[in-house]
């Protein structure tokens, strides 16, 4: 078993199309972890605002089998793949680390670019891998985070109910 971290987002129906995501990954990943759910503003065109977050899991699917179910689980949710790569999405799940791979297998480059590039892929990723290493640059998740300029991309907990349980709080409301 190969664990992974995959980020999820959605800013069509966000809260219907990110419960999806987890309801279809929990069928397929065991030991299921997810992050804080944060809300953002969209990054790279004028859209509605985001929610992202991130999972870690085992699986025994390969880089590009698990690719493929991702893929499928992004259209069973209505993906577009037709349109410019910077759009809405009813939902985009990546797959952030396979185990400590580094480089290219099926078309899928790893570690992902985007966990050094987006507040709202590291900052759930070093709360769930706070003291695991990147790959390549071998600090821990939290000092990447650490050293994150968090001015750049603003982004803010939500409370997110999944499984009739609330697994996202708002700091105003920590306790509920």
């Amino acid at each position: 078993m190969t664990k992974i971290y995959l980020s999820l987002g959605s800013n069509i129906q966000r809260y219907k199309h990110i419960t999806a995501g987890l309801d279809a990954l929990f069928i397929f990943l065991s030991d299921l972890k997810i992050s804080t759910i944060y809300e953002s503003k969209s990054v790279g065109f004028d859209g509605s605002d985001f929610l992202n977050l991130v999972v870690s899991g085992k699986t025994d699917l390969k880089i590009g089998e698990l690719s493929e179910r991702l893929k499928k689980i992004e259209d069973d949710n209505g993906r577009k793949r037709n349109g410019p790569k910077f759009s809405p999405r009813t939902l985009d799940i990546d797959i952030l680390l396979y185990g400590n791979f580094v480089g290219v297998e099926a078309g899928v480059s790893l570690p992902r670019d985007e966990i050094l590039q987006n507040a709202f892929v590291l900052l759930p990723l070093s709360e769930l891998a706070a003291d695991e290493l990147h790959p390549q640059l071998k600090k821990t998740f939290s000092q990447l985070w650490s050293d994150f300029d968090k001015n750049s991309q603003l982004l803010w907990p939500v409370d997110f109910v999944w499984e009739g349980k609330k697994i996202s709080f708002t700091p105003s409301n920590p306790t509920s």
